[in-house]
């Protein structure tokens, strides 16, 4: 249960908070905390606080770009805590370095035209990121049409191989095969501009299923597919030492690769790369400014279920 506490801000499921607290439907609990405070606890969660003083104040200002950009008065709340939006775990998560970089960055945003950017950040690129239409459809945002990133290459996850057993890919893809029989190959559709699949081919009994690539990645889980640009993808038989069917993955990046290469970030900081320039890189033809004709916003920026 949410409880004031007498130093300021609350306690919620043995966390503090800054700021204060309602109740929404549902058991919602809703925190209503400054935007800058709210920063305190995102930058270092989304980013590791060890890295160059650049990348964190660019995570920085996207994550503050994210918020004004979506914050919505139809909704109770305006971001979810978790990685549906952004992580918030309170006055834990706080580090210095993530209140140095926001404090540095306050009040500074991405603008594309007379708008806020509608930024987006995931954690290895892989060497090319994703373009927003691709990734979700919609009109093409000139600054999220993807770019060459060579800055990455340090991320564990530039390069990643894994063997994942055939049947609970089978298992994973059932829904999508109802009725087709058993699923007996699965090939790799067409890919995009940045080499990621669109669509990954189901090979049953009965035919072939086109499943998006993205579909198939939740299915099958992002730890294991870790991202949609996949370089090989084969089934290997059971024999010999294998004695299940095992299909095979190589890829390269983590994450939906759109917007700000995190992993690309820190190389271009490491190469003493300014935070303007990382942010006209991966969005090029946006603007930092600070916000106008807006007062500093107390957010409902998050909301907890009990």
């Amino acid at each position: 249960m949410a409880q004031p506490i007498p130093s300021g801000g609350f306690e919620f499921g043995g966390r503090q908070y800054r700021g204060s607290f309602s109740r929404g439907p549902g058991g919602l609990v809703i925190n209503l905390v400054a935007l800058e405070e709210y920063l305190y606890s995102v930058v270092p969660r989304e980013m590791p606080s060890s890295w160059p003083v650049a990348a964190l104040q660019i995570q920085a200002i996207c994550a503050r770009t994210f918020v004004l950009r979506h914050a919505d008065p139809q909704r109770p709340y305006d971001v979810a805590p978790s990685d549906l939006d952004q992580v918030y775990e309170g006055v834990v998560a706080e580090s210095p370095a993530g209140r140095q970089a926001v404090d540095a960055t306050a009040g500074t945003v991405l603008r594309y035209g007379n708008d806020y950017a509608d930024v987006a950040y995931s954690s290895c690129c892989g060497g090319h990121t994703e373009s927003a239409a691709d990734a979700w459809g919609g009109a093409l945002l000139p600054y999220l049409a993807g770019v060459v990133c060579p800055y990455c290459m340090d991320s564990p996850d530039f390069r990643w191989i894994r063997d994942v057993a055939f049947a609970a890919i089978a298992r994973a893809t059932a829904s999508q095969l109802s009725g087709m029989g058993r699923l007996r190959d699965i090939r790799l559709g067409p890919q995009d501009a940045s080499g990621r699949a669109r669509y990954v081919e189901l090979i049953t009994d009965r035919g072939t299923v086109a499943m998006r690539g993205s579909d198939f990645r939740m299915a099958v889980g992002p730890r294991v597919v870790r991202s949609l640009l996949i370089r090989e993808l084969s089934v290997q038989p059971a024999e010999g030492a294998l004695t299940t069917p095992l299909l095979h993955l190589e890829g390269a990046g983590n994450g939906h690769g759109v917007g700000l290469c995190q992993w690309g970030a820190r190389g271009m900081a490491l190469a003493k790369a300014t935070t303007a320039k990382i942010a006209g890189f991966y969005f090029p033809g946006t603007a930092l400014d600070t916000w106008t004709n807006v007062s500093p916003p107390a957010t409902r920026t998050t909301s907890r279920r009990r």
